[in-house]
């Protein structure tokens, strides 16, 4: 495999933003990948099918980041977490959601995303997807990096957390199934999503069928379509379905076709995750509004502490109404507006590339308005030449605690995964000065 090297030598503790400006060396051994995605022999032929229809999905470098940073992220994801356990809190984000929403079984929402871009003042969050795709891809990701030269042998020794990732992602599952279901025994999960087939992140809902699978747990992927609510129960293929890992992005589950996972979530005869309410806690845009609002947080009793790491870690966020529309447009170059539901960075507009007649459109919808946090930048080699890419950083949780770090890097306004040397890249976290 082919490396690039460095322009210089680095020095002995370099920075992460130095790295991420003078190490664009290739890192994926992509043999090793291979193997990570075809460890089971129904999955030969995957890499070859992400290479020809989804050349974006891996970058093949990695994303540097001070250790400093991850603290940081840390502490604002436990910080939210404080504040969306508060009754008062919860009675906001449940008033404006539907009825779906207002049940409580027990689980709380697999693979939650924290994103974030790099301030000056540190990390701020961006937003929260409550099915935030990428976690296993970016498992195996981890798992085929090699170091790029003797320097950065630090960087690239093996990692025993990375062997215990699967058994952490799958016991999640467990322990969603177990809030609801009890000692009951686990027999089949079906992965859900519109035209599963034909969705980008495709080859992850096989690397979750196998990870079930191995874990002696029968698993299977399909349409909503495909799924029967009759006899008070869930069924897939003749089969009764347990648990559904949940994929789709009708997060209230509202469209025709998905009415029978809707009925069989409704009746508590499914576990559904992540569900219509961990979205309206969670990743509705407006509870950004919230957790930016210091003196709001502190009616409610937040600890100043957490208030402080919010104030911190939370840009000021604001609902677009047309009472405030003369006043937004004027501040627009400092801010970014997004759709309250939107996901995947969908119809997401940086203020300073308006034109009027998106900017009424985002008057007519339901938007908010974001202070504009720049992205990080990323230094990399596409062809032989030298390319800025921006990125972000995804901290994947559950019931509050990290998982798992990693990067996606793009160019233009949003995420894209149609960026030529982008995708999802392992990030590799850079202890403070001398401990490396």
């Amino acid at each position: 495999m082919s490396r690039i090297a460095h322009l210089a030598p680095l020095p002995t503790h370099s920075s992460a933003e130095t790295l991420n400006q003078a190490c664009f060396c290739r890192t994926l051994n992509e043999s090793r990948l291979r193997e990570q995605f075809e460890r089971d022999p129904s999955l030969k032929g995957l890499m070859q099918s992400i290479t020809q229809t989804r050349p974006h999905l891996c970058s093949s470098t990695v994303v540097f980041l001070a250790d400093e940073m991850k603290q940081k992220m840390t502490a604002t994801i436990a910080a939210i977490e404080h504040v969306m356990a508060l009754p008062a809190y919860q009675s906001l984000a449940l008033a404006r959601a539907p009825a779906i929403a207002q049940h409580a079984f027990g689980p709380l929402g697999v693979c939650m995303g924290f994103d974030f871009h790099l301030g000056v003042g540190g990390p701020q969050l961006i937003e929260i997807n409550t099915n935030a795709g990428g976690a296993l891809l970016n498992v195996a990701l981890a798992r085929a990096q090699e170091t790029c030269c003797e320097e950065m042998d630090w960087a690239f020794a093996p990692k025993a957390s990375h062997d215990t990732l699967e058994p952490t992602f799958f016991n999640m599952f467990v322990a969603e199934w177990q809030r609801q279901r009890g000692k009951a025994a686990l027999a089949y999960v079906v992965i859900v999503d519109d035209d599963p087939a034909a969705q980008y992140l495709a080859p992850e809902f096989e690397l979750f069928r196998q990870l079930f699978v191995r874990h002696g747990v029968t698993a299977g992927i399909a349409d909503p379509s495909a799924l029967e609510w009759h006899d008070g129960k869930l069924w897939h293929q003749g089969l009764v379905v347990d648990l559904v890992y949940n994929r789709l992005t009708d997060f209230y589950l509202s469209e025709p076709k998905h009415q029978a996972l809707k009925r069989a979530y409704e009746a508590g005869a499914v576990v559904l995750t992540p569900h219509p309410r961990a979205h309206a806690l969670y990743a509705d845009k407006r509870n950004l509004i919230a957790l930016s609002q210091d003196d709001l947080l502190a009616t409610w009793g937040v600890a100043k502490a957490d208030r402080g790491v919010l104030q911190a870690g939370v840009p000021l966020t604001q609902l677009v109404t047309a009472e405030r529309a003369d006043e937004l447009w004027a501040q627009r170059r400092q801010l970014f507006f997004k759709p309250v539901a939107s996901f995947g960075g969908k119809a997401a507009y940086r203020g300073d590339k308006l034109t009027r007649r998106v900017w009424g459109e985002i008057l007519a919808g339901d938007f908010v308005a974001q202070a504009l946090v720049p992205p990080g930048q990323r230094l990399i080699e596409v062809d032989g030449l030298q390319t800025d890419l921006k990125f972000d950083i995804r901290a994947y949780t559950y019931a509050g605690q990290v998982q798992l770090l990693a990067a996606r890097m793009y160019a233009g306004q949003t995420t894209n995964f149609r960026t030529q040397g982008g995708g999802f890249a392992p990030v590799i976290v850079v202890p403070p000065h001398g401990a490396h």
